[in-house]
């Protein structure tokens, strides 16, 4: 590549053919080309070799290209194709300095490449210049004959040829003026468009078609220099704002984008060399293709490095972005715009459908992070949701406009995040998103009904459990006629009051008709079934009941005072008494009652088995009767109402026989006993019989006071063995166990009382020193005595009374305070 200040050039063809795709890259760089869209020009020029064509070039565009040195010969000096940047033109102008035909270096018969460069500069040249001598005019031999003829059928090797126009440069132009040189020129150059074959398209197609013919004439330049510099300086002036409406290549047709143009000729070439036809529209469009393909994706590669972008990726990720759609549309729109900036030349629908994939591609980079937003909308308006409904409730606004209420102002709020995150070039639907956020809040919604509709269930059941348990316990505990009738009204009151107020409860849960009936209806079921619970509780324990009732009414009287047993008492009737209400808790206890329209017999069923059946056998024992308890269920009544069969009644009223007759054989044991114990003085003609017989004696005793005495302490001992035995208190059990108990106890506690005697003879009497020794023993000894005694006495057992001992010892202590 050589360079200068005003122009540079390149060899874009070598002579081989080969094209050199980095020369042209750079030289676009170099010269900004890309930047030129399609006001930019492609000037070419062909003609016999060493006609002077380079040097035209040079003189006419203030190139470089390497001239012919006329001193060294004539010979090839330009080889291939060279492609310069016109200097000082505008719009940019590119010139093709192509080699000459008819040289003696490539024969007479390779042609190829002539035909092969020729195609080359029409297809890609708006203007063609025609290097010519002044002498070839008019001639049937002249040397640009063959030139025009590869021209013209090149031409036709172009599917649809693009409007070229043809500038032929009469060089070393003669006396004879343009105006009768050009005529014949023009006549030569029809015959010879005539005389090419054409397609069958264009049988009749006219030259001016595909050509627009302009004849020009230069002087020698060898000659007439000066005025060869003035002529190219004019010739100049028609090369600025070629490409406008009526310059010399104003009416053009299918140019390639500036930035296309690197490629474009490079495939050109690539079907030329090929020997192809070139289709010229495909080309375009492949080039476009090709182009608009490059600068998408350059596009997107800068789209996806974005910094802003790359901010709105990351931040979106962890949580909404405030103003998301707005930021994210005006990115795309600058980098869609860049992308019709750089495209807007190349072909309409293929520049548009690039466009339409460029930002499909665009979209689809960025609508992962558009559904993340979404998401967090979703989240956010769900969290809100439920923060608010919350709210609502706790504040007692009534669950089913509260609900509507947070519904309405939740689903505006996601609507109005959805519009700020929507992006102006997608049409992207939001709606499976709200639906899945309307099933989410649906679903909350529900939970939090069935949570609230659960606490209130449970309150209102724990309010009837609470107000039916302790009375119906109560109640059936103190088991009458009325006990199931008052159950029955405990029941009816409590079930309309905890309905009522848990209908008027659900009125603000907006239910159904037949869920609300349901619920209600359960709630009834649920009090039913406390109560039926409880006494089912109750039958399991109606053994313990019975025997409480037996024991309160058999061991205390009318007043509730502990029953003492004097012996005056009908423990026949008491017992009587007693069981009889012990079975009336058990009739009370054998089934549930609940139903206004029961009735039953149980109670008559059970006395007449258990208690008239009883007294019957013990009259005749001989007569077989039918046992109605013999069944496992009551008649008439359903087996779901039974809370004790027949069966279990008599095995339980055996039982229960059987707990409690101790207790009746106690009691008449204790009466007994207390007979006993009021009747312990023999009776009257005993007495009588005593004193007539005994009055010898008690004579004797009156006679003799010193036997008074013995039969005093005597009595005394009697009476200390007495207390100490508790000899009133063993034979309250009977007889033979009171004497066998004393017969234990006898030796035992006379042994003790012997021995606290001698123990207290033995300690030694406080003496006074100015009394007589003799007189401190007489009357030490009687005190003594009294004291040993009365400490033995009270030593010799725990189980006696202080009242016994207090007897005792005033008893044994008046001797001594009378001596």
């Amino acid at each position: 590549m050589a360079n200068s200040e005003e122009s540079c050039s390149t060899q874009l063809i070598d002579g081989d053919g080969v094209f050199n795709a980095t020369g042209i890259d750079k030289l676009i760089k170099e010269i900004r080309l890309a930047e030129c869209g399609l006001s930019y020009a492609v000037v070419s020029i062909m003609g016999p070799q060493s006609s002077g064509k380079s040097t035209l070039l040079n003189h006419l565009f203030g190139t470089n290209f390497r001239e012919m040195d006329a001193f060294k010969g004539r010979s090839q000096t330009t080889k291939g194709i060279w492609l310069a940047r016109c200097a000082g033109i505008e719009p940019c102008t590119l010139v093709m300095d192509l080699e000459g035909t008819d040289g003696r270096e490539r024969g007479e018969d390779d042609t190829a490449f002539e035909k092969q460069s020729a195609l080359f500069a029409l297809a890609v040249s708006d203007i063609v210049l025609i290097n010519m001598w002044c002498h070839d005019i008019g001639r049937e031999q002249a040397a640009n004959k063959p030139l025009l003829k590869t021209v013209f059928q090149v031409m036709m090797r172009l599917f649809s040829p693009r409007k070229t126009t043809l500038m032929f440069v009469i060089r070393d132009k003669t006396r004879t003026p343009l105006e009768n040189l050009e005529p014949v020129l023009r006549e030569d150059i029809q015959k010879i468009w005539d005389s090419v074959p054409k397609p069958h398209a264009h049988k009749e197609t006219p030259l001016s078609e595909f050509f627009n013919v302009e004849v020009v004439a230069l002087s020698s330049y060898e000659e007439k220099e000066e005025q060869f510099k003035e002529q190219v300086a004019s010739l100049r002036q028609r090369f600025f704002h070629s490409i406008t409406p009526g310059g010399l290549a104003g009416d053009r047709r299918g140019v390639v984008p500036a930035s296309g143009f690197s490629f474009s000729a490079q495939q050109i070439w690539k079907v030329i060399k090929e020997n192809k036809d070139l289709d010229l529209p495909a080309h375009k469009v492949m080039v476009a293709t090709v182009r608009c393909e490059e600068i998408a994706n350059e596009k997107y590669a800068s789209f996806a490095s974005n910094e802003d972008w790359c901010h709105l990726e990351e931040a979106v990720q962890s949580s909404p972005v405030s103003g998301f759609g707005k930021k994210l549309s005006s990115i795309l729109d600058s980098f869609l715009t860049e992308y019709d900036a750089e495209a807007t030349y190349f072909d309409e629908g293929v520049r548009s459908a690039k466009r339409r994939q460029f930002e499909e591609k665009l979209l689809q980079l960025i609508q992962p992070a558009f559904q993340s937003l979404l998401g967090h909308i979703r989240s956010e308006t769900l969290e809100k949701f439920k923060q608010v409904f919350d709210k609502a409730l706790n504040g007692g606004e009534a669950f089913s406009r509260a609900s509507r209420n947070c519904d309405q102002f939740c689903m505006a709020l996601f609507d109005e995040g959805c519009a700020d995150a929507v992006i102006e070039h997608a049409n992207w639907d939001t709606s499976k998103v709200r639906d899945k956020l309307r099933r989410d809040i649906d679903a909350h919604i529900d939970s939090v009904r069935a949570a609230k509709l659960s606490e209130l269930t449970s309150l209102y059941e724990a309010k009837l459990k609470e107000a039916l348990s302790g009375p119906v316990e109560a109640l059936l505990d103190g088991a009458s006629n009325e006990t199931w009738p008052a159950i029955r009204k405990l029941l009816r009151r409590e079930t309309e009051a905890a309905v009522s107020g848990l209908s008027d409860a659900l009125s603000g849960f907006d239910l159904d008709e037949q869920t609300k009936v349901k619920m209600l209806s359960s709630t009834k079921d649920y009090a039913r079934g406390v109560v039926e619970a409880k006494a089912r509780e109750e039958a399991g324990r109606v053994l313990t009941r019975m025997k409480d009732r037996f024991t309160t009414l058999f061991s205390h009287d009318s007043d509730s005072m502990p029953r003492v047993w004097t012996g005056k008492e009908d423990i026949r009737a008491i017992t009587k008494t007693a069981r009889s209400a012990s079975l009336k808790l058990l009739a009370v206890m054998a089934v549930t009652r609940l139903d206004d329209d029961h009735s039953d017999n149980i109670e008559g069923t059970l006395s007449v088995a258990l208690v008239e059946s009883t007294n019957g056998a013990v009259k005749d024992r001989s007569i077989t009767s039918f046992d109605p308890l013999a069944s496992s269920t009551w008649e008439e009544v359903s087996p779901k109402k039974t809370l004790i069969s027949p069966v279990q009644c008599k095995s339980l009223w055996r039982q229960f026989k059987s707990e409690t007759e101790y207790t009746v054989s106690q009691a008449i044991t204790a009466q007994e006993a207390n007979k006993r114990n009021n009747n312990w003085l023999p009776p009257p003609w005993a007495i009588a019989a005593m004193v007539i017989l005994g009055f010898n004696e008690f004579m004797t005793l009156l006679r003799n006071p010193l036997y008074l005495g013995v039969i005093f302490v005597g009595f005394l001992l009697f009476k200390a063995l007495w207390v100490q035995l508790d000899i009133s208190g063993e034979f309250r059990n009977g007889a033979l166990p009171g004497l066998i108990s004393l017969s234990s106890k006898f030796l035992p506690t006379v042994m003790n009382l012997l021995k606290r005697l001698a123990e207290e003879g033995q300690n030694p009497m406080t003496n006074d020193p100015n009394r007589n020794p003799a007189t401190n023993d007489q009357q030490r000894n009687p005190a003594l005595e009294s004291r040993s005694f009365r400490n033995g006495v009270s030593a010799s057992s725990s189980m006696s009374s202080s009242a016994s001992s207090e007897v005792i010892s005033s008893e044994y202590s008046s001797p001594a305070k009378e001596d």
